[in-house]
């Protein structure tokens, strides 16, 4: 009888109430991991299949099959880690600029755009998509009467997939070679055939994932404005940043190519999002554009070698190239030996 009255205010306790939300932001991060995590191993595996195609690509082979091993859940872990804890309002940031970034590469180069460079953006905006799934279940789980139950349902099947993407990364590596060249896994022809397909199948679901992404981000930031006027004051001059940020980033990338300038992108997008929360932010907010640059830095040292991939020219060969025959050259006829008159 005492137990009841006690159990009743339980739910009320303030350390049960950040508990709970602790719990939910570790769930959404976790669930956010392993949608970066499916993303980079598909990706692994087109790279892989088209390095796998081109007999000169033996190097590039090697390279991604010693890459797959135990320190691929520590990655995983290590992202959930940074996810959990950015925040969402940084978060939203994040993949509304990615989002606007993506989009102004689209629309400028239009037709131009290259296999290699939506690769490239596909590898770049891999912390962008964590963001957008925590920002997308952040604003749909709010207010739910069993938030942690679905989010637990969530990350069974977020994770049912990327065990799925890391078995199948796995078979192609050690097996596809193999099958393709005796024709035995349908899985392996099924790649040899439409590897080329793959990157439109991903594209399609980034912009599934972070148009939701960017709506949540909207709404989970107008959530902290009373009036019009104070969301006009926020938003005029992030638009305004962030206009001006993406136009210099794109011509810091075609200056800039290789692993360093990456990073050194990242340093100029993450520190012109610092200076600007300086002036519209709260100082969580600074801190956790701290936390998303840690983030980005963690996610391109996944993806260094195939971003090297991607730099190069002729890639990718999807299809084996097969050597023709050489045909024999026709032999001269032999010519008369002349003998002088003596």
């Amino acid at each position: 009888m005492l137990t009841l009255p006690l159990l009743s205010w339980l739910p009320s306790l303030p350390s049960l109430e950040w508990g709970s939300s602790l719990l939910d932001s570790l769930l959404q991060g976790l669930i956010g991991a392993c949608g970066v995590s499916v993303l980079s191993s598909l990706l692994k595996v087109y790279f892989f299949v088209g390095c796998a195609n081109d007999p000169k690509r033996s190097l590039e082979k090697e390279r991604l099959q010693a890459q797959w091993g135990s320190l691929e859940l520590l990655h995983v872990a290590g992202l959930a880690l940074f996810l959990a804890i950015v925040g969402s309002r940084v978060a939203a940031l994040v993949v509304l600029e990615f989002s606007l970034r993506a989009v102004s590469s689209l629309l400028a180069l239009g037709k131009d755009l290259r296999g290699t460079e939506k690769l490239q953006l596909y590898l770049l905006g891999q912390y962008s998509l964590g963001c957008g799934l925590t920002c997308g279940l952040s604003f749909l789980q709010e207010g739910a009467p069993h938030s942690t139950l679905n989010l637990l349902l969530g990350l069974g099947l977020a994770a049912l997939l990327g065990t799925w993407a890391r078995r199948l990364r796995r078979h192609i590596y050690c097996l596809y070679e193999l099958h393709s060249s005796q024709h035995y896994c349908g899985m392996c022809l099924g790649l040899l055939a439409g590897a080329h397909d793959l990157p439109q199948l991903l594209g399609r679901a980034l912009a599934v994932a972070l148009a939701v992404g960017d709506l949540a981000a909207v709404a989970l930031i107008n959530q902290d404005f009373l009036t019009t006027s104070e969301a006009v004051r926020f938003w005029t001059p992030l638009t305004i940043c962030y206009t001006l940020l993406v136009i210099h980033m794109q011509e810091e990338q075609r200056q800039r190519a290789g692993a360093q300038g990456q990073v050194q992108t990242v340093l100029v997008r993450m520190g012109g999002l610092f200076v600007l929360l300086l002036t519209v932010g709260r100082w969580l907010d600074l801190l956790g554009v701290l936390v998303s640059l840690l983030g980005e830095l963690w996610c391109l040292v996944g993806v260094r070698t195939l971003l090297d991939l991607c730099q190069m020219q002729d890639f990718p060969s999807q299809r084996p190239s097969v050597a023709a025959p050489r045909q024999p050259l026709p032999s001269a006829p032999a010519q008369p030996q002349k003998t002088d008159p003596s």
